[in-house]
C-alpha cells in the first residue's frame, strides 16, 4: 500500500500495523474499518489477513506476545505490547487473531500428527514444565502411545516415532536396557541389561528399552540337538540352574522348539548318531551318572542305539563296523589296562594275543587292536620272512598258508642296491620289465638262474657257501646273501663293466684288443676273440666253489692271455708276424707239448677256466708310417691283381664278342631269306586284295544308292503325314480359340446385363423406398387434404414431394412423364 495513502479501508479479517511516530510506539488495528491515518502514523505492516488456525491444526509463534490472567495482552509503560522474546507459543484451534507488532510465524500451520496404533511418539524435555501434576525436568523422555493426536508443546521435543514390534511364534524380542528401569513385568533393569520378551503379539519397547535382535527358535526333531553354553550363572526355562560355561543339550525330550536366553550361547546343532547291530563306538571323556564328564576315561557303545553325544563327549576313530572274521582271517590284540576278559583270562597291559575266525569281535574299551592278519598263502616257490618278536630269531616259511602268531611279524630282508638293481631287471611272469612292481622286502628272495649258469649264495650266520647250477630257482634265506659277481667289459677290457648274479659256465667267446710291438718296433693294435668254458665236471657242488675264486675271469684271462702275446710277438719282425701272426699267437697262448707241436687248450688252475681257441679278428698297425707302408704294399697287390683281372676278362670278351659276331651273320642270312619269303606272300595277298577291293565297291555304291532312294521316300511320305497332321493340330487350334472367344464375350455379355438388370431393380427399389419414405413422412390424410385442396396444393405437394409428374403404378417401375402432373391430378383450373 502506498504511504501517502491518509484513508486505509480494512476488510473484514484483516489487520494493520500503525507506528506512532511521536511517542514510537506500534499498535495493531483490526477490521472492518476504515482507518484514517494521521501526520504522525505510519502504517509499516498491511493490510494483512488474520491467522486462521482449522480445527486440528496448529501454528508456532516467535516472540509472542505476555497475556495477563484474564487472557487480555499485557502493555508496558509506554503502551507498547510486552512481548516474550526468544520465546515460542503454540496456538491451536481459535477465531482468527492478527499478529502484534514483533510476534511472526514460525514456519507454517500444520496438521496435528496422529499417532496410530501400535505406534508411539518419544518425547524429550528441553525444559521443564509440570503436566498433569507431574513435574518434566530438562532431559527427561517418555513416550506417547497410540492411537491418539499428540498437541505439541514448546517445551517438549518429537525425538522418534516408535513402531510396536510383532512378535510371532516362536520367536523373542531380545531387548537392552539403556538406563535403570522397570520392564513391561516390573521385574528392575539395570543399565545395559538384556532380556528376551517370548509373549507373542505386538510389543511396544519403553523409553529405557532398546530392542537388540529378533530371536528366532530353533526347531528340535529326534534326529537334532540345541548344544548351548552358559554365559553367565543363570535360571534357565526349564527351572534348572545353570553355572557359568557349563555345557549343556536341549533334546525334543525337552521342547520341540527352544529360544536361546540371553544368557546363553549356542554352539552348534548336535546330530544324532545312530548305531546298527552291526556297529559300535568308542566315546571319550562320557558323561558320568553325576552330570559332568569323565575325563581321560572310555566307553564302549554297541548297536542298535540312537543317542546324542553330550557337551565335552568325542568319539574315538568315529562310528566303526563290527569286525567280522572268516577262517583265513585273525586279530592281534594288545592290551591297554589289566582287565579279565570275557573268557575269564587276566590280561594285562601289554600283552598280546589272536583272535580267530569264524567270528565276529567288538574290542572293550581295554583293548587295542593291532592289526587284522591273514592267512598268507604260498607255493613251493614262494615264502615270507617271520621275526620272533620274543627270541629275534627270523626264519623262512614256503610251502604252506601261514597265520603268523601273536609274538611272530613280517620281517623285511634289505640287499645291497646292486643286488636290487639285478633282482628287478629279470622278467617276471610275461610282465616287461617296466610294469615290474617294487619288491616285497618281506617275501623270499628268488631269483631264476639261467640255462648253464652258477649262483653263489653265501649263508653269513653258518660261514658257508652254496652253489646253484641252472635252470633252478634260487631262495635265499634269512641269512643268506648273493655274491655279486663284477666282469671287465667292453673292448679293450675296463673292470666292473660287468655286474650279475651268475656265471655263465661256457662254451661261449670274449673279445678284447691288445697292442703289441714287434722287434722291428712296429706297434700293432690286435683284436682277438677268445673261446672258452668252465670245466665243472658233472657240475660238482664242491668243484664248482673254484670257478667264484677269482672275481674277474674276464680281466684276469685277457691280461695273462696278452701278456703271452705281447711277449711272442716282440721277438717277431713285423713281416715274418704279418704271414705268421695265427702260428705265433697260437703257440705263444697255448705253448708247446712234448713233441713239440702247439697244444690244443690253455686251463686255468686257479677257477678251472679253459682256453680252446683264438681268432684274430684284426691287426691294425698303431704307426702312422707302418700303416702307410703297409697300405702301399697292399695298394701293389691289389693293383697287380686288378690288371690281371682286367687281361683275362678282355681277352674273354674278345672271344665272346667274334662268337657273337659270327652268329649274328648267320642270324642275318636266315632272316633276309625269310623276308623273302614273306615278300612273295605278301605280294599275292595284295593282288587279292584289289581283286576283291574293286569288286566290293561297286556293290556297295549301287546298294548305298539303293538305300539312298528308300530313304528319301521314306522321309517325304512321313514329311507329308506330319504336315497334314501339323494342319489338322492348327486348325483345330484356331477352332477351339475361336470358340472359347466366343463363350466368353457371352458370358462377358451376360454378366454386363445381369449387372445392369440389378442396377435397374436396385434403383427402383431405391426410389420406390424414397417414395414410399416421402408418403409415410407427409401421411395419408395431409395427402388427402392436399389433394381436395386445389391445383394449388396439388402444385404445392408435387413441389414438396420433389416431382414433376407421378403415375400410379403397379410400383416396380416408375415413369417419369414430366410435367404431366397437371393432366394426372386433375387440372388446375377445375
Amino acid at each position: 500500500m502506498p504511504s501517502d495513502t491518509h484513508v486505509i479501508r480494512i476488510k473484514p479479517l484483516q489487520y494493520i500495523h500503525v507506528l506512532d511516530n511521536n511517542s514510537n510506539v506500534s499498535r495493531v488495528e483490526v477490521g472492518p474499518q476504515t482507518f484514517t491515518r494521521q501526520e504522525h502514523e505510519e502504517v509499516i505492516n498491511g493490510p494483512l489477513p488474520m491467522l486462521m488456525v482449522p480445527p486440528r491444526h496448529y501454528c508456532v509463534i516467535a516472540n509472542p506476545v505476555v497475556r495477563g490472567e484474564d487472557g487480555g495482552v499485557v502493555f508496558d509503560q509506554f503502551h507498547n505490547v510486552r512481548l516474550k522474546h526468544g520465546d515460542e507459543e503454540i496456538r491451536f484451534e481459535q477465531e482468527p487473531f492478527a499478529l502484534h507488532p514483533g510476534e511472526r510465524m514460525v514456519g507454517k500451520i500444520s496438521p496435528l500428527q496422529v499417532v496410530a496404533p501400535n505406534a508411539a511418539l518419544r518425547l524429550r524435555c528441553i525444559r521443564d514444565f509440570t503436566e498433569d501434576k507431574v513435574a518434566r525436568n530438562a532431559g527427561d523422555e517418555w513416550l506417547f502411545v497410540g492411537p491418539g493426536t499428540y498437541m505439541p508443546r514448546v517445551e517438549v521435543q518429537v525425538v522418534e516415532i516408535i513402531r510396536a514390534t510383532i512378535i510371532r511364534e516362536n520367536q523373542a524380542l531380545k531387548l537392552k536396557a539403556r538406563r535403570k528401569c522397570k520392564d513391561v513385568n516390573g521385574a528392575d533393569r539395570g543399565a545395559g541389561e538384556e532380556w528376551l520378551i517370548r509373549t507373542p503379539g505386538a510389543y511396544m519397547p519403553g523409553v529405557d528399552e532398546e530392542i537388540v535382535t529378533a530371536v528366532t527358535a530353533h526347531v528340535l526333531t529326534e534326529k537334532k540337538a540345541l548344544h548351548l553354553r552358559a554365559r553367565t550363572t543363570f535360571q534357565d526355562v526349564f527351572g534348572k540352574e545353570r553355572k557359568a560355561g557349563t555345557e549343556w543339550l536341549v533334546t525334543i525330550q525337552d521342547a520341540e522348539t527352544h529360544i536361546p536366553d540371553v544368557h546363553e550361547e549356542v554352539v552348534g546343532v548336535v546330530p544324532i548318531t545312530t548305531l546298527s547291530n552291526r556297529q559300535y563306538c568308542i566315546v571319550l571323556d562320557p558323561i558320568g551318572p553325576d552330570g559332568r564328564n569323565r575325563l581321560a576315561q572310555m566307553e564302549l557303545r554297541k548297536g542298535e542305539v540312537s543317542f546324542f553325544l553330550a557337551p565335552g563327549e568325542r568319539l574315538a576313530n568315529g562310528i566303526q563296523n563290527v569286525h567280522v572274521l572268516d577262517e583265513e582271517e585273525a586279530l592281534l590284540l594288545r592290551a591297554k589296562e589289566q582287565f579279565t576278559d570275557s573268557a575269564d583270562t587276566l590280561r594285562k597291559p601289554g600283552d598280546k594275543w589272536m583272535i580267530y575266525g569264524p567270528t565276529d569281535y567288538i574290542p572293550p574299551v581295554e583293548v587295542e587292536i593291532l592289526e587284522k592278519r591273514r592267512s598268507i598263502p604260498l607255493d613251493e616257490n614262494e615264502g615270507i620272512y617271520v621275526r620272533d618278536t620274543v627270541n629275534g630269531k627270523v626264519r623262512s616259511v614256503t610251502g604252506e598258508a601261514y597265520m603268523l602268531k601273536a609274538s611272530e611279524e613280517l620281517w623285511e630282508k634289505e640287499l645291497p642296491q646292486a643286488v636290487e638293481d639285478l633282482l628287478n631287471a629279470q622278467p617276471r611272469d610275461s610282465r616287461p620289465v617296466a610294469a615290474v612292481e617294487a619288491r616285497d622286502k618281506t617275501r623270499v628272495v628268488t631269483y631264476r638262474a639261467p640255462h648253464n649258469a652258477a649262483v653263489q649264495v653265501y649263508d653269513y650266520a653258518a660261514n658257508k657257501s652254496r652253489v646253484l647250477f641252472g635252470p633252478d630257482l634260487v631262495m635265499l634265506g634269512p641269512d643268506e646273501h648273493f655274491t655279486l659277481i663284477s666282469l671287465s667289459g667292453g673292448k679293450p677290457k675296463t673292470e666292473g663293466a660287468i655286474k650279475c648274479l651268475s656265471m655263465l659256465l661256457g662254451p661261449d667267446f670274449m673279445t678284447d684288443i691288445v697292442t703289441v710291438e714287434t722287434s722291428d718296433h712296429a706297434r700293432l693294435s690286435l683284436q682277438l676273440a677268445y673261446n672258452w668254458y668252465f670245466d665243472v665236471e658233472d657240475k660238482d657242488p664242491e668243484t664248482a666253489q673254484k670257478i667264484f675264486q677269482v672275481p674277474d675271469f674276464v680281466g684276469d684271462a685277457c691280461k695273462a692271455i696278452a701278456s703271452r702275446v705281447r711277449g711272442a710277438v716282440a721277438s717277431t719282425s713285423f713281416e715274418d708276424f704279418h704271414r705268421t701272426s695265427a702260428d705265433v699267437i697260437k703257440l705263444a697262448v697255448f705253448g708247446k707239448d712234448a713233441s713239440g707241436a702247439s697244444k690244443e687248450c690253455l686251463k686255468f688252475s686257479a677257477n678251472n677256466l679253459v682256453i680252446t681257441n683264438i681268432d684274430i679278428q684284426s691287426v691294425e698297425p698303431i704307426d702312422q708310417r707302418t700303416r702307410d707302408s703297409l697300405q702301399k704294399s697292399v695298394q701293389m697287390a691289389i693293383e697287380i691283381t686288378t690288371k690281371s683281372q682286367e687281361a683275362t676278362a678282355r681277352h674273354e670278351a674278345q672271344r665272346k664278342e667274334q662268337q657273337a659276331r659270327g652268329l649274328l651273320e648267320r642270324q642275318k642270312i636266315s632272316d633276309e631269306a625269310d623276308a623273302e619269303r614273306s615278300r612273295i606272300e605278301l605280294l599275292e595277298l595284295q593282288a587279292e586284295s584289289a581283286a576283291v577291293e574293286s569288286q566290293g565297291q561297286a556293290t556297295a555304291e549301287a546298294k548305298a544308292r539303293a538305300e539312298a532312294a528308300e530313304i528319301e521316300g521314306t522321309a517325304a511320305v512321313k514329311q507329308a503325314k506330319l504336315k497334314a497332321d501339323a494342319a489338322q493340330i492348327k486348325s483345330r487350334a484356331e477352332l477351339e480359340q475361336i470358340r472359347a472367344e466366343q463363350q466368353a464375350e457371352i458370358e462377358h455379355r451376360r454378366r454386363v446385363n445381369e449387372l445392369k438388370v440389378t442396377k435397374a431393380k436396385e434403383m427402383a427399389e431405391i426410389e420406390a423406398a424414397k417414395f414410399k419414405e416421402t408418403v409415410d413422412a407427409i401421411g395419408p390424410e395431409t395427402i388427402a387434404k392436399i389433394a381436395r385442396a386445389g391445383p394449388e396444393m396439388q402444385a404445392k405437394l408435387l413441389g414438396g414431394l420433389g416431382l414433376k409428374s407421378m403415375m400410379i403404378t403397379d410400383g416396380n417401375a416408375p415413369i417419369n412423364l414430366f410435367n404431366t402432373a397437371k393432366g394426372l391430378l386433375g387440372n388446375a383450373d377445375a
